[in-house]
């Protein structure tokens, strides 16, 4: 039974913002709900089944808050929007759009969280001393962690900022790369260079780096050092060992703040090695102003696309332990 509805768009800016390039917005509500919609006038006519054209409705209402605040829709956020409709929670869009900036970037651009997820790990950080990130590739563990960080940096709350990761190979050995020790280390280091040059400019960036203000350097330059005063951040810390993790966070000083990001699926570490990343998870849990939080392939904020291979190999896994525990029950039987 076809269901017709319809909404009024009040702004101009409406229009342009809510249908996109081509359509396209508009063009992938009527896929995915089955409906169709037109506009006349000033208005939206959307019709199909029932609960088609009642989630179609509540799609483009969330869409028109984030116009309403500044955002642009993309196809990242409008996915989002879809998968907050069909869970039953548009309603904490205004959760979102209410979020202020955690900091602006060089450019000008402000940097806020995109996702409830986002929001929860940017809230445990304030609000604790250590915070551990854990999720997927893309959704903006350590960007967010590195934005916290300059804010802090900003307003004077800390003098510095460290950041570390382990100089664990990923298929190529260290001594096959060309240079000296830095310049081996240096293409590890690489993502945490690039969000700091985004929020602070090139130019910033190299005289907070000749005063010692700000320091990125492998996990090993951290032992035997009493870090105070400062924003640490351990990324990739999937592929630290149990005893580098005790280390780093034993590096803990006064008026500091420690966040540890990492992605527990994405280990590098030799065979047989468990990541120091998944064992501090559970040692650490229940600790006062510690907080570990989870992040999900709904909170990628990159390309559509890596949000479907994480689900894609999630699934993958999920077979293949099922089949792993299948035969081995078999094997028990026997």
């Amino acid at each position: 039974m076809n269901e017709r509805s319809s909404i009024v768009l009040e702004k101009t800016e409406h229009l342009s913002g809510l249908f996109g390039n081509y359509d396209a917005n508009i063009k992938a509500i009527e896929q995915r709900y089955k409906v169709s919609i037109t506009y006349h006038g000033n208005t939206l006519n959307i019709q199909g089944e029932k609960s088609g054209v009642e989630k179609s409705l509540k799609v483009i209402k969330s869409l028109l808050t984030l116009i309403d605040k500044g955002e642009s829709i993309t196809e990242q956020n409008l996915i989002y929007v879809f998968s907050l409709v069909e869970e039953g929670n548009d309603d904490k869009i205004s959760v979102l759009t209410n979020s202020d900036a955690v900091c602006v970037t060089a450019s000008g651009k402000p940097i806020k969280a995109k996702t409830l997820g986002q929001k929860k790990y940017l809230e445990a950080i304030n609000n604790n001393i250590i915070t551990i990130g854990v999720g997927p590739a893309g959704t903006g563990k350590t960007y967010l962690a590195v934005a916290l960080a300059v804010k802090a940096f900003r307003s004077k709350e800390v003098n510095r900022i460290i950041l570390t990761r382990p100089a664990v190979e990923a298929g190529e050995k260290l001594g096959f790369l060309p240079g000296d020790l830095q310049q081996k280390i240096d293409p590890y280091l690489r993502p945490l260079y690039d969000a700091l040059h985004e929020m602070l400019g090139s130019e910033l960036l190299a005289r907070c780096q000749e005063r010692g203000d700000i320091e990125v350097a492998p996990l090993a330059y951290m032992r035997g050092r009493t870090l105070d005063n400062s924003f640490i951040i351990l990324d990739e810390a999937q592929n630290t060992t149990k005893e580098q993790m005790k280390m780093f966070l034993t590096r803990l000083g006064n008026n500091s703040k420690i966040v540890v990001t990492g992605d527990i699926t994405q280990t590098d570490l030799a065979f047989g090695k468990q990541s120091g990343l998944k064992q501090v998870m559970h040692i650490l849990k229940g600790i006062k102003d510690i907080a570990v939080i989870k992040l999900s392939s709904k909170d990628v904020v990159r390309h559509r696309l890596v949000q479907e291979i994480i689900n894609a190999y999630e699934k993958s896994d999920k077979k293949e332990e099922q089949y792993l525990n299948a035969k081995n029950r078999d094997n028990g039987k026997q």
